[in-house]
């Protein structure tokens, strides 16, 4: 049903290739005139529905090229957009391997142009939203900024929490808290926060990303071949920017308006699990048509990034993010 990846290597270079040059790829100037990009496809057919695709950290709208392909033949026209401070678009920082952001909300607002300014005026009905990880926080946020906007939404994996590991969550924010004051004092440039750098692409054996070896090389080798769209680890400001997203979030919940299911990848070792079972079970007592059940829709033995999986895994993400899509058309 959807592009396997034992074929990769052949329509990467073929059918892919030839889809993705039709494309429109441009910029927007973004809060405080940060140069924003994003690329779009829109099907010979008029009057056909819209996803918008929201990235993770770290990611590009060029390692979305698969999906986008996928999504594009089954009728939908494509956006997706690349965040400040990585992908094409404009970085903050002198260092430019630093995941850095002024404000949370700059994503958020950055997107709330994207949307209002280039798809809109292109699209014939409310679009739908297919954010990732970090990308699912910036959609959720929007979507409270913005309750009817977004006809239905699909947030896989999203960052409401960080997994922190054998360390207290509680724990880990006070030591961003202290590292950040520190940070403060003595230097105007952000610093990363421990054990955090300069971009290095991990061997597939230590990835904790997908199970796909044919993925996994394909993105390695998208980012050694495009080195500006390389992003290292994240800095203290940036982590505690996102902290305090995740808790505006989460106070705020009971602005959500919009159909949301989150799918869920049982083997993630990136973001938070328990804080996306709390979301949804908050989220489902207000609104019954999210979230069905109160829990995540799950995939088990799934790494973080649900779409670059194995063809098994994949597959089921796909397919839920589209059965919600046409239920809620």
């Amino acid at each position: 049903m959807f592009n396997p990846e034992s074929s990769l290597d052949d329509t990467l270079p073929g059918e892919i290739s030839v889809f993705w040059k039709k494309g429109l790829f441009d910029l927007f100037s973004g809060i405080d005139g940060v140069s924003i990009h994003y690329a779009q496809f829109i099907q010979e057919q008029a009057n056909r529905p819209t996803i918008i695709i929201v990235p993770g950290r770290c990611e590009s709208y060029l390692k979305y090229q698969e999906l986008s392909f996928d999504l594009y033949c089954q009728g939908y026209n494509i956006f997706i957009i690349d965040h400040r401070g990585q992908g094409l678009s404009g970085r903050m920082l002198k260092n430019h391997n630093k995941g850095y952001v002024v404000k949370f909300q700059d994503y958020v607002d950055d997107l709330h142009n994207f949307i209002d300014n280039i798809v809109t005026p292109q699209s014939s009905e409310k679009p739908y939203l297919l954010a990732h990880s970090m990308g699912g926080t910036i959609a959720t946020r929007f979507m409270q900024d913005c309750p009817n906007a977004i006809k239905a939404a699909v947030i896989s994996s999203p960052m409401l929490g960080f997994y922190s590991g054998l360390l207290p969550n509680s724990i880990a924010k006070i030591l961003v808290a202290i590292k950040l004051k520190l940070n403060n004092i003595i230097s105007t440039t952000p610093w990363y926060f421990f054990g955090q750098k300069d971009y290095f692409a991990k061997s597939f054996s230590d990835n904790k990303l997908t199970h796909s070896i044919q993925r996994y090389h394909y993105f390695v080798d998208l980012y050694e071949k495009n080195k500006v769209i390389q992003l290292g680890g994240v800095t203290t400001h940036w982590l505690a920017q996102s902290i305090a997203a995740q808790k505006e979030l989460f106070t705020k919940i009971t602005h959500l308006k919009t159909p949301i299911l989150l799918l869920q990848a049982r083997a993630d070792s990136i973001v938070c699990q328990q804080a996306q079972d709390n979301f949804c079970q908050q989220l489902h007592a207000l609104q019954p048509q999210s979230c069905p059940g109160g829990v995540p829709s799950r995939i088990d033995n799934a790494f973080h990034e649900l779409f670059f999986e194995t063809d098994d895994l994949r597959e089921q993400a796909i397919t839920q993010s589209l059965a919600w899509f046409t239920q809620h058309n």
